[in-house]
């Protein structure tokens, strides 16, 4: 009888002191929806592969004139380098024969429909505005992989998330950086 006691009063304890903690609610000012699809076979890359260059024309930024676009394109190509790096790859010119081609775009909704993302990419994420203060704008960025002497990619990935335009670049650095970093996490590692 003692025993059942015993653990009717454990039980009684920990159900009271669970149902006194608190949980504190920390609200994201920003939209953390992320929407990401992806086609194509990372398969075709070889396992050889340790190189990699920035297409030639392929690094479009569409937005307004809201952020600058010259610095978005600076930030991108450094993301993409800083994750490739850990990945055991590393950056070469175009004439040194990269193994792999890496480009890019980017575009505020305001700019270029779903619609349009998907004649031109081939690909749409869908994400919903749907309860989404007008201080946010949906984004969409595409990194594209190609073998070098391809002109259609062998492996693409686009993301769409909410961004305020009317932060500087610096301020949403740290989010742009997780962004990338999640639509590369599927590139293979290169083992050295």
């Amino acid at each position: 009888m003692i025993n059942k006691q015993w653990c009717l009063w454990i039980s009684l304890v920990a159900v009271l002191i669970s149902g006194c903690a608190s949980n504190e609610t920390i609200i994201d000012p920003v939209p953390s929806r992320i929407t990401m699809v992806t086609s194509g076979d990372l398969g075709m890359i070889s396992e050889h592969a340790k190189t990699f260059s920035w297409h030639p024309t392929m690094f479009t930024v569409h937005s307004a004139n809201k952020i600058d676009d010259a610095e978005l394109v600076r930030h991108m190509r450094q993301s993409i380098t800083k994750i490739m790096n850990a990945k055991g790859y590393h950056y070469v010119s175009a004439d040194q024969s990269p193994s792999l081609i890496l480009g890019f775009g980017m575009a505020l909704e305001s700019e270029i429909s779903d619609k349009e993302i998907m004649k031109r990419a081939g690909l749409v994420a869908g994400l919903s505005t749907k309860g989404v203060d007008d201080d946010y704008e949906k984004g969409s960025v595409l990194v594209a992989l190609f073998n070098p002497n391809s002109i259609q990619p062998v492996w693409k990935v686009l993301a769409q998330g909410f961004t305020d335009t009317d932060r500087p670049v610096e301020d949403r650095e740290q989010r742009f950086d997780k962004l990338t970093s999640m639509m590369l996490n599927s590139i293979p590692n290169h083992v050295m």
